[in-house]
Order: C-alpha cells, then structure tokens, then sequence
C-alpha cells in the first residue's frame, strides 16, 4: 500500500476547497462571500480562475483557507451545545456568522 504525503493531502485539500468555493460563487455569490467570509474583489478573483489557475494555487504546501474560530472556547461552544439537534446546526451557524 502506497503512503500519501502530508503535501499530497494539502494539496487535494486544497483544489476540494477551491472548486467548491468557486462553485459557490458562481450558484449563490451573496451566500458564498457571507460562507466563505470574502470580499466582493476577492469573489471576482476567485470565481474567474481557471481550472489551471485553480490548480496552481493547490499544489502550494500551505493550506489556503483557515478556520473562522478565533479561539477555542468558540469551537468548544460549536461542538459540545447540549440544544436539541435540530438546533444545534443553527447555533454553530450563528456562533460562524459573529466571528
């Protein structure tokens, strides 16, 4: 059986996250910058890349998207809510949304 790297990982990652985001963009582009907490210049960079370009970008060896939480009782509060669990999608949507 063959190892995948750590940066063959990132990379597929990488080009995962880049075409949704793309994709987003294009089926819902006030929805995809509130989700994807980008701006309007941002949206109309990402959006117009080529597959190419897409690429490109996800064979760097950093991953090139980060997490919203700014701390870690914000993750904890995300993941550990005793609410209903029809609600508990909602919370972690509300607690995305304030960071």
């Amino acid at each position: 059986m063959q190892t995948v790297s750590m940066q063959d990982e990132i990379q597929e990652l990488n080009l995962s996250y880049l075409l949704l985001a793309q994709r987003m963009l294009n089926e819902d582009r006030t929805s995809a910058m509130f989700r994807l907490k980008v701006d309007g210049k941002t949206a109309d960079v990402l959006g117009a890349l080529s597959v190419r370009q897409l690429a490109r970008l996800a064979r760097c060896n950093q991953v090139v998207f980060g997490l919203h939480f700014d701390n870690a009782d914000q993750l904890t509060r995300a993941t550990s809510n005793s609410h209903e669990p029809a609600l508990s999608q909602t919370h972690a949507a509300m607690l995305l949304a304030s960071v």
